[in-house]
């Protein structure tokens, strides 16, 4: 019986062994997406369990190697989903359960290598980013005149390999944030004075710190960041506006003050005179501060007008500007807001953020606002402001015929530019000139 006894228990371990092994080698390449964007693209192999690899570059011709171990299932790949042109062509070849994938590459490039834990509704991944130099448009800053356009930059939240939040329906965050981004363009870049640059124009990832660095680069005004909200249950609804912590803003700044090979960037003008001396040090401070100050106070004022709008056509989560430290609110020379659309989370609220017409109208309540906020405080050296000087206050015995004439416009471009409902007008009433 003893015999039997030790049989059986060897026999056992010896099962236990070849399953523990097969499942230690139980990994597999189940998909592959390319997520080219302008100046960079994202390669993601899906696999079944974390993965475990090595990778290297070669060159003449360029390539990037990637050796998988413990792969079942194979040497062939699966159907590649997507193309890129920094990407030639990915082959593979296997052996005693490994892999050896080869990208071939158009040219050198310093590619990133790293994994991913499994997030909703994605596996394991292995991610490969490809940054694309040649391809990065450095404008030059607009040169400064009489009456420049305000530009805001709309970043579309997620994309690509980031869904963002995912409704009960299956409907993804970022298929609803780049619709609403591109109808604000539209209307923005119809108001005279106004123009519109877009972060993300395709379905691909942009990391958040590069999403205020395109900001910078096209000189924004301000930086309005669309997303929608979720939650674990589906009872919370209504839109909300986001703008920098104060304790987040007072770390950036001391972590900008760090940067000095980035002084010229952030300070502008300033940093010429500024050596970054340790006495002129808390000059580029007291500069960064200033400027901060100024983001974070024209931040809120915008996000009070987004509200404002957007609590005429949805309902408020929130009816006052959250403050938070979220990455794509830090920069310090650019205003910056996040509005959440609604709550992706809520099944009917979902079923709205993905109608064309209620992104329509989404759209429309923050052009408004945006265009409403440049009104009451405009860059200086823009057209809103050359246009808001010319203002006329009504005095007794005036009216709208009269001071047509008198500004050399029309009786209906005065009443239409007044949004007045017919020509009756007050004293004291402020009319702007068109």
């Amino acid at each position: 019986m003893k015999n039997n006894n030790k049989f059986l228990s060897c026999a056992g371990l010896t099962i236990l062994w070849f399953f523990s092994a097969l499942s230690y080698a139980s990994n597999q390449v189940q998909s592959i997406r390319i997520w080219p964007s302008p100046d960079n693209t994202r390669v993601v192999f899906d696999l079944s369990a974390a993965p475990q690899y090595k990778s290297f570059s070669l060159d003449n011709p360029d390539r990037l190697v990637i050796d998988l171990s413990n792969i079942v299932g194979g040497a062939a790949l699966p159907k590649i989903k997507g193309d890129s042109p920094l990407i030639k062509s990915i082959r593979s070849s296997g052996d005693n359960n490994s892999m050896r994938i080869v990208l071939d590459l158009s040219s050198p490039l310093k590619p990133t290598v790293f994994s991913l834990t499994p997030t909703a509704p994605y596996g394991h991944r292995l991610v490969i980013d490809l940054p694309d130099k040649q391809r990065v448009v450095n404008r030059p800053p607009p040169s400064i005149r009489a009456a420049r356009d305000i530009i805001i930059a709309i970043d579309a939240g997620h994309g690509g390999e980031d869904p963002g939040s995912i409704g009960p329906s299956g409907y993804y965050e970022k298929n609803l944030t780049l619709p609403i981004a591109n109808r604000l363009a539209e209307l923005i870049n119809k108001e005279p004075g106004m123009r519109a640059v877009m972060v993300r124009t395709g379905d691909y990832f942009i990391h958040v710190n590069r999403r205020t660095e395109l900001a910078r680069s096209q000189q924004a005004d301000l930086l309005v960041s669309i997303h929608a909200d979720a939650f674990t249950s589906p009872q919370p609804k209504g839109a909300s506006v986001w703008v920098l912590s104060l304790r987040r803003a007072t770390t950036e700044v001391g972590r900008m003050l760090e940067q000095t090979e980035r002084h010229s960037e952030l300070l502008g003008g300033v940093a010429e005179v500024i050596r970054d001396s340790a006495n002129e040090r808390y000059l580029a401070q007291t500069v960064l501060d200033l400027s901060m100050n100024h983001s974070m106070v024209t931040a809120y004022q915008a996000a009070n007008q987004v509200l404002a709008e957007l609590g005429k056509i949805t309902s408020l989560h929130q009816a006052k500007p959250q403050a938070a430290s979220l990455g794509v609110l830090r920069s310090p020379d650019i205003p910056s807001i996040l509005v959440e659309v609604g709550f992706i989370s809520n099944p009917q609220e979902e079923k709205n953020l993905k109608s064309a017409g209620h992104q329509a109208r989404l759209a429309q309540s923050l052009q408004r606002a945006l265009k409403r906020h440049f009104e009451l405080a405009p860059p200086a050296d823009s057209l809103f402001a050359q246009q808001r000087s010319r203002e006329h206050k009504v005095q007794a015995g005036e009216s709208l015929s009269l001071l047509a004439q008198r500004y050399e416009v029309s009786v209906d471009a005065l009443r239409n530019h007044n949004q007045l409902a017919n020509d009756s007008i007050r004293i004291g009433q402020v009319l702007r000139i068109p």
